[in-house]
């Protein structure tokens, strides 16, 4: 399946990545199942959330072959050769090997309650410094898709909380330009917390976002 991911062979390039990297989110999910089952206590705290998600589930040996995500490596912090962007999540694919370029990124922000219709509160972070990111070119979209999680510690409405992203996301922060709002999507069976968001990056190139909304509220310790 995987001995040739050049886009030349495939008709509609961008189409095939968006395809292929539903499939790496897909298994992402089933981590983050295996993780809200497993872990009895998480901090609160972005970054070791990430390192919990990452370090005991995308680069679990067993787990990578039991869900069949061998074919994809996963690193964290790294940086970028063409920015000064540093990426949460690296998601590294056989066709990198032969193009560079070729990886996808994930982006990781923690979600609350606080200011949610502010402009300082973490649903403000996570358009300045997560899809902005992505906009700005600060990280690289050499597929044209990407993507963020949202860690969720608050109990929320998460539907509801995503409404009040697109507002801030439309009114306050206007110099991202975006041609689709977050919108909810369904190609993950028995997850209903994904969505994807279609924005024009500052040299008028269009690009692609998945969001998936991770609520680990019940896992977060006191």
């Amino acid at each position: 399946m995987f001995s040739s991911l050049d886009a030349s062979n495939f008709s509609g390039s961008i189409p095939f990545y968006e395809k292929q990297f539903e499939e790496i989110l897909s298994k992402i999910v089933i981590c983050y199942k295996l993780m809200k089952t497993g872990e009895a206590a998480l901090e609160n705290d972005e970054n070791k959330i990430r390192d919990s998600l990452l370090l005991n589930y995308l680069k679990n040996d067993q787990i990578r072959k039991d869900i069949n995500l061998l074919h994809w490596h996963f690193e964290r912090e790294v940086q970028e050769d063409h920015s000064i962007g540093r990426t949460d999540i690296k998601i590294i694919s056989p066709n990198t090997f032969t193009r560079q370029e070729a990886y996808y990124i994930l982006e990781c922000k923690k979600l609350n309650n606080t200011n949610t219709s502010g402009i300082s509160g973490l649903n403000a972070e996570y358009i300045k410094n997560g899809i902005g990111r992505f906009t700005s070119k600060y990280y690289s979209s050499y597929h044209r898709v990407n993507g963020m999680v949202g860690f969720v510690v608050d109990h929320m409405e998460i539907h509801k909380n995503t409404k009040s992203i697109n507002l801030l996301l439309t009114t306050s922060f206007r110099s991202i330009k975006t041609t689709k709002e977050i919108t909810k999507d369904n190609f993950i069976d028995g997850f209903e917390f994904h969505y994807h968001s279609i924005h024009t990056d500052k040299d008028n190139d269009e690009l692609k976002i998945y969001h998936l909304m991770f609520d680990f509220h019940e896992n977060i310790q006191s």
